[in-house]
């Protein structure tokens, strides 16, 4: 049977007051009989249930989750996500709030970061722009004893506590296999959409559709990265001044969003034949395209599962507890219109 706080008191011939003193590390014990109390928690091998003594206190896990503020539909989801987490405050013991701010936008999310740390909440999950000064930001507010997670994109050079996303480097790999199947021996070019390369999951991606390209495709050509900044009306323009100009696009790999605006340049596209498409994230519009036939494959990440992931993390991060690793692992989904949920 596992050793209670009473076992230790009387192990040490003090009060359970004198024990909970202690372990809670308040002051009014002297130096010596904390010593006592401490030999005896060794002696019998107590694992304090942390959880359980902050479920018996009432704690409540103030939690900020920071967003970028743009016509995403991912980052759509990924607030919704909150806001079910939200609903489930009450069971989780969570203060749940969202802070928004422009994207692709170092100078904001710092400015963000830096108010945040002033609030003390008891921890920060953020979807990061991998800049040097992100990360001074993110080791500010883990220097003041805040644990941070980063979700969707990363920036490991940081002191962040847990990165909630997906392997990008392998997704990147994964799309351009698909990619390189769907074209099969025509030759060609490929054209890359991303939203801005200044955030690390865009690059990744690019960094592993490259390498595999490279490998195994090496009858097409990469055009250079066409950055839409997730605006799809921006996306929609390029896309389609793209197809105007060349009649060699055999494939288009959309590694970040504004996918509105590439299912519209591929509807009105007047190509011999449609190019193959892989994109990124299962939301309303690529489930459209791919039901369309505009779209081949999406690779997916569910953001309930990151949202889940980031609260679980930060909350066992604010105890003092370790992480389960396999747990928080985010699986890549690849969706054709044949397997849609």
């Amino acid at each position: 049977m596992k050793p209670t706080v009473h076992d230790i008191a009387a192990a040490a011939g003090v009060s359970l007051a004198t024990v909970d003193r202690v372990l809670n590390q308040r002051p009014g014990v002297s130096a010596r009989t904390r010593e006592k109390v401490e030999a005896a928690v060794v002696a019998l091998g107590f694992v304090r249930d942390v959880a359980a003594a902050n479920l018996a206190k009432g704690r409540v896990y103030s939690l900020t989750f920071i967003l970028p503020s743009n016509d995403n539909s991912f980052m759509r989801e990924l607030e919704k996500a909150i806001g079910d987490a939200t609903v489930r405050s009450p069971a989780e013991r969570t203060d749940i709030r969202i802070v928004k701010v422009p994207p692709f936008d170092a100078a904001a999310l710092v400015k963000a970061l830096d108010a945040v740390c002033d609030e003390r909440p008891a921890g920060v999950a953020l979807v990061a722009v991998d800049a040097p000064e992100v990360v001074a930001a993110v080791d500010r507010l883990v220097e003041a004893g805040i644990p941070v997670v980063t979700l969707v994109s990363d920036v490991p050079a940081s002191r962040r506590v847990h990165y909630a996303g997906i392997d990008n480097l392998a997704a990147g790999r994964t799309a351009a296999s698909l990619l390189g199947r769907f074209v099969g021996e025509r030759s060609g070019a490929i054209a890359i959409l991303a939203g801005s390369l200044l955030v690390r999951d865009h690059r990744e991606r690019l960094d592993g559709f490259r390498s595999v390209m490279a490998d195994n495709s090496r009858h097409l050509v990469l055009l250079d990265v066409i950055e839409g900044r997730d605006d799809p009306t921006l996306v929609e323009r390029q896309l389609t001044e793209l197809f105007r100009s060349r009649a060699d696009i055999r494939g288009v790999y959309s590694l970040g969003a504004g996918n509105r605006g590439l299912a519209a340049a591929l509807r009105k596209a007047e190509v011999p034949q449609r190019p193959a498409v892989i994109a990124h994230e299962l939301t309303e519009t690529t489930r459209s395209a791919l039901c369309e036939g505009l779209v081949d494959a999406v690779l997916n990440q569910d953001a309930g599962h990151e949202v889940r992931s980031a609260i679980r993390v930060l909350k066992a991060t604010a105890d003092g507890l370790p992480v389960l690793v396999a747990q928080e692992r985010i699986r890549i989904d690849i969706f054709l219109k044949d397997n849609l949920p």
